[in-house]
């Protein structure tokens, strides 16, 4: 992974002490709230219900042992023990004190971490596959090219004061699993006729209150172009978005209003003028990059104890169905480690928990963790040999569940227990689905499923593009739930369809149970999957048995 130069530490040691300054002018009252605001935001510190929140970049969701070891003393000496893992694949501390907030980021610069442009309207953290470096239908490892986008936009002064936030995510692998095309750039790994590798580029995805799919402005930018063509995309938007209405301001409206090709026609005419002034990144540099992401040196010994635990130990053999996945080596496994355990909240981990992470990565994983967009943790590099001994320790830390791809693996955003801007809770009611339907011992034969789960319009919890999306809202001072069916956020993206009007808290696992049994009589064997039967049936017969449902309630009270 790459390792600051003197240029990264002296940079972000003087953005802490240049917050540190900011911090106590506002304890001492010499800067008000409206003051202190966007000065806290540049360094993601946001003010939240019940206290301040802190969101610490984790870029492309890569991190060591020693930074995920930081992580938990951090949680343990300023916070309240735990943290969140998101799914911009951060960190979010939600109890921090703001006399403390200095010394945490200072804290974090030791192991070269830092909190800026987490918050505000510029290029936040680029987020990838995390995957990435060790997937089997990787075309090539795409965070080298991450973290040149991390250099290019940290502190741009261009690209400091968009019309709104600016969101880029990345994959290598024709299989998607950054969720690029919901986002203000995705970017996709492809290859030219000349088997030279490039990128797609995706414009205008995203979720929120108007959700859309990316449109495609260019088949294939070479690696070289890129950082030029991504110049004249923000170029483009920093000028032409709007500014008059924070709801239209993101850059998928701009494209929705202007068309796809005005858009790409503005793009190109911005590409040539910006390429022929363009000076790229010295070679040094881009070598020192690639350099910093070179493969591990795997152990290719061959060894048949990892088939033996399969066979003889059946919990095991279910833990690698669901949380490993095939590596590029045939020797090595990725490792999903799942923070979704049936009654807990989503994405959290406890400081003790982060620590056996961190062993385990130093002594099973050739030091390296991942953050997934689904609030998960990723050993990429384990030896097929150690996973039996991976899934033993994970198991004593209760990091052992078995649900990568099911049901209660369950994105949720902090919902109104957190978050200032929610209009309903997430967290319980992602508890309580998970609970249910462990409790009716489904989830196995109900097979590969996303729920997501988002206390508000905002959309954090990606419900748009989960295959049974939960949206919470207000409703006369009544939590309502909006069911939306069929979404997708892989490289076959799709928002999903609302089912009809919402349902009180106490209705909406009836509601879900009503679908889940509507796909498991419907569906054509036991091989497809729910999304499969969604697409081939449509939405009717899940709303009949929803609404069906309801009336039947209604009428028997």
């Amino acid at each position: 992974m790459y390792r600051y130069d003197d240029f990264d530490a002296e940079f972000v040691r003087a953005r802490v002490a240049d917050l540190r300054e900011q911090v106590e002018r506002r304890i001492d009252g010499s800067l008000t709230e409206d003051e202190f605001k966007p000065l806290r935001l540049m360094n993601g510190l946001y003010l939240q219900l019940h206290a301040y929140m802190l969101r610490v970049a984790i870029p492309y969701g890569t991190l060591n042992s020693r930074q995920m070891r930081q992580l938990a003393m951090i949680a343990e000496r300023w916070d309240k023990g735990y943290g969140h893992f998101t799914t911009r694949q951060n960190i979010q501390f939600n109890w921090p004190k703001l006399k403390d907030v200095p010394d945490i980021l200072d804290a974090l610069a030791d192991v070269e971490m830092h909190a800026i442009q987490t918050s505000g309207n510029c290029i936040r953290n680029v987020t990838a596959d995390h995957f990435a470096g060790a997937a089997a239908d990787e075309i090539e490892d795409p965070r080298p090219t991450a973290e040149l986008l991390r250099q290019w936009s940290t502190d741009h002064p261009e690209f400091q004061f968009l019309p709104r936030k600016f969101k880029i995510a990345i994959t290598g692998s024709p299989n998607d699993r950054a969720v690029t095309k919901a986002h203000d750039i995705g970017l996709r790994m492809v290859r030219n006729d000349a088997g030279e590798p490039g990128y797609e580029v995706i414009v205008g995805g995203g979720l929120g209150r108007t959700p859309m799919i990316g449109k495609t402005v260019r088949d294939f930018v070479p690696k070289a172009d890129l950082l030029p063509y991504l110049e004249a995309i923000l170029r483009v938007y920093n000028l032409a978005g709007r500014r008059d209405n924070k709801y239209k301001a993101r850059i998928k409206i701009l494209v929705h209003e202007t068309g796809t090709e005005e858009i790409k026609a503005l793009i190109e005419a911005a590409f040539a003028e910006q390429k022929a002034l363009f000076q790229a990144p010295p070679q040094a540099l881009v070598d020192r990059i690639e350099a910093a992401f070179a493969p591990p040196d795997f152990d290719n010994t061959q060894s048949l104890v990892f088939d033996r635990a399969q066979a003889d130990d059946p919990v095991f053999r279910s833990f690698v169905e669901t949380n490993v996945s095939e590596h590029r080596n045939p020797a090595y496994g990725i490792v999903s480690v799942s923070l979704k355990p049936v009654g807990g909240t989503p994405g959290d981990a406890s400081a003790e928990q982060m620590r056996v992470l961190a062993d385990i990565a130093e002594r099973y994983g050739h030091d390296e963790l991942r953050v997934s967009h689904e609030q998960n943790i990723i050993l990429p590099h384990v030896r097929k040999a150690d996973i039996p001994a991976v899934h033993a320790e994970l198991n004593k830390a209760g990091l052992a569940t078995a649900n990568i791809g099911l049901l209660s693996d369950i994105i949720a955003c902090p919902g109104m227990d957190y978050c200032a801007l929610a209009t309903a809770r997430s967290i319980p009611v992602a508890q309580e689905i998970a609970t249910h339907f462990d409790a009716l011992k489904l989830e196995r034969d109900i097979g590969p499923l996303k729920i997501k789960i988002s206390g508000c319009i905002n959309a954090c919890g990606h419900h748009h593009v989960g295959h049974i999306g939960i949206l919470g809202l207000d409703k006369a001072g009544v939590e309502n739930y909006q069911i939306t069916l069929g979404g997708d956020g892989t490289e076959t993206a799709t928002i999903g369809e609302r089912t009809g009007p919402g349902f009180a808290a106490e209705d909406l696992i009836p509601a879900i149970e009503a679908i889940i049994d509507t796909y498991l009589d419907l569906r054509h064997t036991g091989e497809e999957t729910f999304l499969d039967a969604y697409r081939r049936l449509g939405a009717q017969p899940f709303k009949d048995a929803i609404y069906d449902h309801r009336r039947d309630s209604a009428r028997a009270v």
